[in-house]
């Protein structure tokens, strides 16, 4: 549709992204030079709406960019009160010293979707334009090369391709620099990576996926302010996760778990270790006769220092998820990613243009944090007791070991059903429980409680470029993980109307997590934004 008419608007820099990085970006250059026209894009319906994360943050970067936050702070923000660390087997529970880089205190425990919907209006006040439900479907480039700007998606498309009479075509939006603030695999970001070449001189990225649902229990089980982490069961020794619990105010209780996509069995499914974790007796007791309120997922960027890209490109910095600046043993990166936005921020305004910001950030606060930590992500390959006594000397050491170890692609990782044949399944091997009555039970219920919504009319925004490995060599090799790894029931194999399976994609159900991007063993799916406005619509999560 390259010969549509399009409106175009100019600005001075574009932030694409209203989550910590974006909104940290758009603030700070406006604090900086007030007279910079500046406009942020966020795919979700209303700020915040597509934000999930634990979230404890440590709040240095928004002292700064709000220093009197406290006297009118967002809705949920609890002050942290003590910290537990866990070790879980099937029917019991071992407390361990907390780890220090857990160490919370001085920390908040926040909604993270809440957070960015308060301070959206902040920016607005000092002149930020923000546009809802509005994403980017493409960067733009000029004659040289460099990014020019960004289009907003068409909207009014239908399914097979046809205009509707809705149909409204995508603006240009031009400015001479653009920052992409996109979060975890970011649907430009990652054409852009591989465009300017961005990751050659790097490791492959690895991600997790996050899991998380509220809770509001029977009065006098929460214990605002406290934060818990679990390790263990129901994961075996080979799967690098955990567990979170934030008791919050309102008799209200954040759960979360999170998995390594560095899994090697194909049959494994997050969701459902998720699910039997709730019914561990130390979860279970918190929640057993509360409601859930909303529940979501999203993947989490988790290669660190030796994984970041390049950070800068012609026209166009990354910031924050997008690039990979979350601190994993902190399990926080919403400190990062702001501290990386206002770094972006006071370069763009000192230098007036991209080239520096990559070694700036290196060389700051951020780039040290998580040079430090570099080595303990990785070590958990071998293994979680291989992991954690890496962990303990890369801690005794403060990361001055002589070595970075390396990251993998998280899809090379992925074992073909020949090799784990005679092996006892994840939940076999863990003694998961043939039954659960703990809502949502299964993954539609918890699609519900993350209010997704997608017109269905419009094109399937996961683009399966080879769609006959699905049902061919796909099936034989691996099992079809897509079918398990996703947390939405997005992807079912059904029988066609011949008899014969096909793939079968309830594109609807997306909760935009990325982890089929991600995890694919084909690297065959591609996940690209739908029309703005799509999507879940969390709630304090």
């Amino acid at each position: 549709m390259s010969d549509i008419e399009r409106d175009v608007m100019t600005y001075d820099v574009i932030v694409v992204g209203a989550g910590p990085a974006g909104l940290a970006t758009a603030m700070r250059l406006k604090q900086n030079a007030p007279d910079k026209e500046v406009c942020v894009l966020e795919k979700a319906s209303e700020v915040g709406a597509q934000n999930l994360a634990g979230a404890v943050i440590e709040t240095g970067p928004l002292d700064t960019l709000v220093p009197n936050w406290r006297d009118d702070p967002p809705d949920i923000c609890v002050d942290v009160t003590g910290d537990e660390f866990w070790m879980l087997k099937k029917d019991g529970a071992t407390r361990m010293p907390t780890p220090p880089q857990q160490n919370n205190h001085g920390n908040v425990v926040v909604s993270i979707a809440n957070m960015m919907a308060w301070l959206a209006p902040k920016a607005e006040e000092l002149g930020v334009e923000i546009y809802p439900g509005f994403s980017a479907a493409e960067a733009l480039f000029d004659d040289q090369g460099a990014v020019k700007g960004v289009r907003t998606p068409d909207m009014g498309i239908a399914r097979d391709g046809s205009l509707k009479g809705t149909y409204e075509p995508g603006i240009e939006i031009h400015a001479p620099i653009t920052v992409f603030a996109e979060g975890c695999r970011g649907h430009c970001t990652k054409q852009l990576i591989q465009r300017f070449k961005l990751d050659e001189d790097c490791d492959p990225q690895t991600y997790a996926i996050g899991l998380k649902e509220l809770w509001k229990v029977p009065p006098g089980r929460s214990q605002p302010g406290q934060v818990q982490h679990t390790i263990g069961w129901p994961l075996e020794n080979d799967i690098y996760g955990g567990s979170f619990i934030y008791h919050l105010t309102e008799d209200r209780i954040a759960l979360g778990f999170v998995v390594g996509l560095d899994y090697a069995d194909p049959r494994f499914e997050p969701f459902e270790a998720f699910q039997q974790w709730k019914h561990h007796p130390k979860i279970r007791a918190l929640i057993e006769d509360g409601e859930i309120v909303s529940a979501g997922a999203r993947a989490l960027v988790e290669g660190g220092w030796q994984s970041l890209p390049k950070l800068e490109m012609p026209g166009a910095l990354i910031v924050g998820d997008a690039g990979g600046t979350l601190n994993v043993p902190k399990i926080k990166g919403i400190h990062t990613a702001m501290a990386s936005g206002i770094l972006a921020a006071d370069h763009l305004c000192e230098s007036g243009v991209v080239n520096g910001f990559d070694a700036a950030l290196r060389a700051s606060e951020v780039g040290r944090e998580l040079k430090k930590v570099r080595n303990i992500r990785p070590g958990f390959l071998r293994g979680k007791w291989a992991g954690l006594a890496n962990a303990a000397w890369e801690t005794v050491t403060a990361g001055h070991s002589p070595w970075t170890l390396h990251n993998h692609a998280d899809w090379r990782a992925t074992h073909k059903l020949a090799a784990v044949e005679n092996q006892p399944t994840p939940g076999q091997a863990n003694d998961w429980q043939t039954s659960r009555d703990l809502a949502p039970r299964d993954r539609l219920a918890s699609v519900y409680f993350a209010q997704t919504e997608h017109d269905e009319n419009q094109p399937v925004h996961l683009q399966i470029l080879e769609p006959d490995i699905c049902v061919s060599r796909c099936t034989q090799e691996y099992g079809n993980p897509c079918t398990r790894f996703c947390p939405a029931n997005v992807y079912e194999m059904v029988d066609n109307d011949a008899g014969e399976k096909e793939l079968h994609i309830n594109a609807a159900n997306c909760v935009h997590c990325k982890t089929c991007d991600i995890k694919d063993p084909y690297q065959i799916i591609n996940w690209v934004t739908p029309e703005g406005g799509s999507g879940p619509n969390y709630t304090n999560l």
